[in-house]
């Protein structure tokens, strides 16, 4: 059983496009990049989102590359000084808030994330403090200070088996910040939850009557739908699940065509995985260049060569993670938590966006 909570729609300031550079320029961004990650002692960390030629980059020169849960345990692993988090904002605080010691780069601050966006912590924290009763559960894509007010951060891949297990012990749960992610969990589940209003852009732009046709044209394809998507997607896949729970499901299913429902960027890293397979791209709800995402996220986008440089050149408040102590410690505990239930029952904690 969910209910939703009436919150106001947010309206998001897009990024423009990055600079496309030229096959010169792009090699010579690469060679200044991978000198100075040599002489910094620094390591390129990367999400499945961002562009082939970033995962490519970080793979080369000995980084990561994978969801954002990983990519703050593969820091906090590593021996570098420096951490580069090419991804979003929250997947930087993700890695600060378990690698304090270190130093954390991004490309850019201002890359955002809709969903963390979408759940102000001042907002958010007001409705907790007036469901007192409710146990705070949200997603791994919001901001260290929305952690903190939580008792419980989880991934996609655990979500299911932590909101059961509340469910069991008669909780009353708020859900945030994704609404479809929060609705999929519920029906499950038949868990009671308060669902905050949050969605992901790109996800949030699938099409189920679109994707039927698609699915007429490729009838012997696989529909691979991540389950920040509208419930209506959801119910046409084979497989459904996490940014690393999709790349093990287009291995593992026989099919030898693929549909793909999430962004685009982790063909890259899926096609390396099943080479022979031909994966296709989910149509979205928008027209053409109409569309607000195009099934790539706008934010992800920012992650390119030229601010990488600029990170590693430059550093300082422009591209360095900050996070006040009292707050990464708050926020340590909810995920904590988490990851202490995953180590008790043996379960996997990939697997967010």
């Amino acid at each position: 059983m969910s209910q939703v909570i009436n919150t106001v729609e947010t309206v998001y300031s897009f990024p423009p496009k990055p600079e496309v550079l030229s096959t010169f320029q792009k090699a010579s961004y690469i060679e200044s990049i991978k000198q100075l990650l040599r002489e910094k002692d620094a390591v390129i960390i990367a999400h499945y989102y961002t562009n082939p030629e970033i995962q490519a980059l970080a793979e080369e020169t000995g980084g990561f590359v994978g969801d954002s849960l990983e990519m703050a345990k593969f820091g906090n692993k590593f021996s570098a000084k420096i951490l580069l988090i090419a991804g979003v904002r929250f997947m930087g605080e993700s890695a600060k808030i378990l690698t304090p010691e270190k130093t954390v780069l991004m490309p850019t601050l201002d890359a955002e994330c809709s969903l963390d966006i979408g759940c102000p912590e001042d907002k958010f924290t007001a409705f907790c403090d007036a469901h007192p009763d409710y146990t705070v559960v949200v997603y791994t894509n919001t901001s260290a200070a929305v952690k903190a007010r939580a008792d419980w951060v989880v991934t996609s891949s655990i979500a299911l088996e932590i909101i059961e297990y509340l469910d069991e012990q008669g909780k009353k749960i708020i859900w945030g910040p994704d609404r479809h992610l929060g609705a999929y969990i519920a029906h499950n589940t038949g868990a009671n939850m308060l669902l905050w209003q949050g969605e992901c852009i790109v996800h949030n732009e699938f099409s189920a009557n679109a994707l039927k046709n698609m699915k007429e044209v490729y009838p012997d394809a696989a529909i691979l739908v991540h389950p920040e998507s509208p419930a209506s997607v959801v119910l046409l896949a084979d497989a459904v699940g996490s940014t690393s729970q999709l790349i093990k499901a287009a291995k593992e299913l026989p099919h030898q065509k693929m549909i793909v429902a999430t962004d685009k960027s982790i063909f890259f890293k899926m096609q390396q995985i099943v080479p022979k397979k031909e994966l296709i791209e989910a149509p979205t709800a928008g027209a053409g260049a109409t569309c607000r995402s195009c099934a790539h996220c706008p934010w992800m986008a920012m992650n390119g060569l030229q601010a990488i440089k600029r990170a590693l050149t430059e550093g300082g408040d422009q591209h360095e993670i900050q996070i006040n102590e009292a707050i990464r410690l708050k926020s340590l505990v909810p995920l904590n938590r988490m990851l202490n239930f995953a180590a008790k029952f043996r379960l996997p904690v990939k697997g967010n966006a």
